[in-house]
């Protein structure tokens, strides 16, 4: 039996890469996106940035990312997308339910991670639950990184 080859390019992997720095995860989920238009093109040309996103929750218990820009479509004619619009994150209704707990609860915020593109084409998301950090947390992860590098060193010269 030949395998399939897929269409699509899976080089996509766009991240968010203060998140790790600036918020604790606890707990990593995988969302669709609802896309419209151009957008998923843009993405595939790799034309998104997921810096100072975050998600919420509507009235109706939906969730959104807030500030993800997707910048227009290079080909697109009148019909292009807006580039900051909120768009509409796809959950079960049960880990929809569990986030909003968490979120009114403990009052935990819902960062994205990383956008990336399926085997099948379709874009996901991958976002946590996390609690932020304070200013003297951050300085300690990085007098941690710094002492790690440091003895990644002398062992590197030693051996």
């Amino acid at each position: 039996m030949a395998q399939k080859k897929s269409i699509f390019k899976n080089n996509i992997n766009i991240r968010n890469k203060k998140a790790r720095f600036n918020y604790e995860m606890l707990d990593k989920y995988i969302a669709g996106v609802q896309l419209v238009g151009t957008e998923i093109k843009a993405i595939r040309e790799g034309r998104a940035s997921l810096s100072d996103s975050f998600c919420e929750f509507n009235d109706r218990g939906e969730l959104f990312v807030v500030n993800m820009d997707i910048n227009e479509y290079s080909h697109g004619t009148f019909n292009n997308h807006l580039p900051k619009r909120e768009r509409k994150l796809l959950l079960n209704k049960r880990e929809l339910k569990k986030l909003k707990r968490e979120v009114d609860k403990n009052g935990l915020t819902i960062v994205p991670l990383r956008l990336f593109i399926t085997e099948k084409g379709w874009a996901k998301m991958e976002i946590a639950l996390a609690r932020g950090r304070k200013n003297y947390d951050k300085r300690h992860l990085l007098k941690e990184r710094d002492i790690k590098r440091q003895l990644d060193k002398v062992r590197k010269d030693y051996r």
